[in-house]
């Protein structure tokens, strides 16, 4: 007699980049529920699924596009829920599991620290959990700094607990890049333009965060290794080079237009043009008015969402250095070289091809939702739906004022090139992708040449 044997389910696993994804998501949906609460309203009704799912995925992939006002709309409960999913977004749910886990005295497995490494972008596992620990107590620090010097201007101007709940929410989205403020006028920080204090702290906040937890601890380790990494040397190029340019162009292209920095002094016009040239870099906040900027400075400013800040930082985009290695690329080919060499170091093929889909897909992406929602949105001009697709991939927050008179339909395409552009497109990518055998790579077919230029 043949027993037949009976057929034991195996558990699904996930690999780091599902694991990545689906995390991200399921903080999402907790913001959606939370927020689509009466009690996270100042009238007390619930703002309808869309518009919740919406703001989450904002907070949570440290947008900061709304469709609502978040300081006159949102009550104390919905503005903490929205800060909280920003610092949930900002440092990487893995970070704060992490942080719970060392907390609870839990033993970090190596598949925990194989998902930790592919959250905060280090190239072994050794180290991950230090490296994460840090990543905190330097996050932290900074924002609890931030928050003190903000304090200076919103305590005297709105009282003691109003002025440090600003404070606090303020350098919150500032560090991680988010672009939420709380001022209740809809106009972000353009009550401060020629406020010193407020400009140089955000913006210090938003370069900070930018610069990615790699090259913060590159750079608190300096004393020791001597020298910087190649990683760290490319993203203080990139960073300080389109600091430098953004300001020089919205000077010039913004000098005498009255809708921006036409009525402001020279020191003015040039804190403002700096603020403005570290704004797009995926942080969202604005001191001049978006929508007055001139059609120049408009696709200017798409160019810099678009690139955004650096890897393992609380910014988006395709990040700086990948479009540094696929700009050095550009000029190897050019000049008859056969290798990317920067700082007499040579760019491994590896990262340049992937340097090269990410900035492809990224370009594809922006493309197809922008044609999408040019058909479905007739009434916006077609700069103004490409400023807001690239805000939305590059997690910016930018806007020229029409995302909360968007579709239902458009609003979901923003939705989910926001989760693309804080996920990563890659990560997205290898989550949805089937894995493929190794043993195809061993195959190699032959060479064939093909005309291209």
């Amino acid at each position: 007699m043949i027993k037949l044997r009976k057929k034991t389910s195996q558990p699904v696993q996930l690999s780091p980049p599902q694991i990545l994804a689906s995390g991200f998501a399921i903080v999402i949906l907790i913001g959606m529920f939370l927020l689509n609460l009466p009690i996270a309203t100042v009238h007390q009704e619930s703002i309808g699924w869309i518009d919740s799912l919406f703001t989450a995925t904002s907070a949570v992939c440290v947008t900061g596009l709304v469709v609502v006002d978040t300081g006159s709309y949102w009550s104390v409960f919905g503005q903490t829920v929205i800060a909280v999913l920003i610092q949930i977004g900002g440092l990487g749910f893995m970070t704060m599991a992490t942080l719970f886990a060392v907390v609870l005295g839990k033993k970090i497995s190596l598949k925990e620290r194989l998902i930790i490494q592919q959250a905060v972008g280090q190239e072994t596992i050794s180290g991950v959990v230090r490296f994460t620990l840090f990543l905190l107590v330097v996050a932290l620090g900074i924002e609890a700094l931030g928050a003190l010097f903000l304090a200076f201007q919103f305590v005297p101007e709105f009282g003691f607990s109003t002025g440090i709940g600003y404070a606090i929410f303020h350098s919150i989205s500032a560090f991680c890049n988010a672009g939420f403020d709380i001022l209740g006028d809809g106009n972000s920080l353009s009550r401060y333009a020629t406020n010193p204090l407020i400009n140089f702290t955000i913006m210090t906040l938003i370069i900070t965060g930018g610069f990615g937890f790699t090259v913060l601890l590159d750079l608190y380790n300096h004393n020791k290794a001597k020298h910087f990494s190649l990683h760290t040397r490319i993203v203080l190029l990139i960073t300080i080079s389109l600091l430098a340019i953004g300001a020089l162009v919205y000077l010039l292209l913004e000098w005498s237009n009255p809708a921006t920095l036409g009525n402001l002094s020279f020191p003015q016009k040039l804190m403002a043009s700096l603020f403005q040239s570290v704004t797009p870099r995926t942080a969202g906040f604005n001191t001049i008015d978006t929508a007055g900027l001139t059609d120049a400075s408009l696709f200017f400013t798409i160019i810099l969402m678009f690139i955004g800040g650096s890897p393992a930082s609380t910014a988006g985009g395709i990040k700086t250095v990948t479009f540094g290695v696929v700009l050095l690329l550009a000029f190897s080919v050019i000049r008859g070289n056969d290798r990317v060499v920067l700082f007499k170091k040579t760019v491994p093929q590896p990262i340049i091809k992937r340097a090269i889909t990410v900035a492809i897909i990224g370009i594809n992406l922006i493309i197809l939702v922008t044609m999408l929602m040019t058909i479905m949105e007739p009434t916006f001009t077609f700069m103004q739906i490409l400023f807001e697709v690239t805000s939305a991939f590059g997690t910016v927050g930018l806007s020229t004022g029409i995302t909360s008179q968007l579709g239902t339909t458009s609003k979901l395409l923003m939705i989910a090139m926001m989760y693309a552009g804080r996920v990563g497109i890659l990560t997205v990518a290898f989550a949805l992708a089937r894995r493929q055998h190794h043993y195809r790579n061993l195959v190699h077919y032959a060479e064939e040449k093909v005309l291209v230029g």
